[in-house]
């Protein structure tokens, strides 16, 4: 039987990137946008809170992949989907003075996080809705009593939230 090189040389590629694919996320390096799940952030008392966090998570096996920083959050991305930042003081006093938060992936955020709010005020809790809290990002926040120091996020797909983020580097 004969079969043709480019047939073999075709499935051998084949078989390299999929080998190569599943060596990158056994690594925590998934070179795909997929799957973009739910996540959690934490927030830092301070820049130098957030360095240190960067170093203590690395020395566990959790790499920082991205920097997503905005003028009022200095962001880090772990390789787990966690989430550390260093808040300016005026955002933080805006939603409430969080220290962490549960991050919610959906198409719409502002219908999901009006959605969430009346679940919970139905439940007897207070909830507001926060849209504008980091203006140019699609992401609605929900202050509520029903989470103690946590507030909920609302955001896009990340192949939805605009241009991918900055590779992580060391901070200075």
């Amino acid at each position: 039987m004969y079969i043709p090189k480019m047939v073999i040389a075709g499935f051998i590629a084949c078989v390299l990137l999929v080998f190569g694919w599943a060596v990158a996320v056994a690594n925590d390096r998934n070179p795909l946008p997929f799957p973009d799940r739910n996540y959690q952030v934490f927030t830092a008392s301070s820049t130098g809170g957030l360095r240190a966090m960067e170093e203590l998570m690395r020395e566990h096996g959790i790499r920082p992949r991205f920097r997503a920083d905005s003028d009022q959050v200095d962001r880090t991305i772990f390789s787990d989907g966690t989430i550390i930042n260093s808040v300016h003081p005026e955002l933080l006093e805006k939603l409430g003075n969080p220290a962490g938060a549960i991050g919610l992936v959906v198409d719409d955020p502002v219908t999901a996080a009006a959605a969430a709010a009346a679940l919970l005020r139905s439940r007897g809790f207070d909830a507001e809705v926060i849209e504008d809290a980091e203006p140019g990002l699609p992401i609605a926040f929900v202050t509520t009593d029903a989470l103690s120091g946590a507030v909920l996020v609302f955001r896009r797909h990340q192949l939805r939230m605009g241009s991918r983020p900055a590779r992580w580097t060391e901070r200075s």
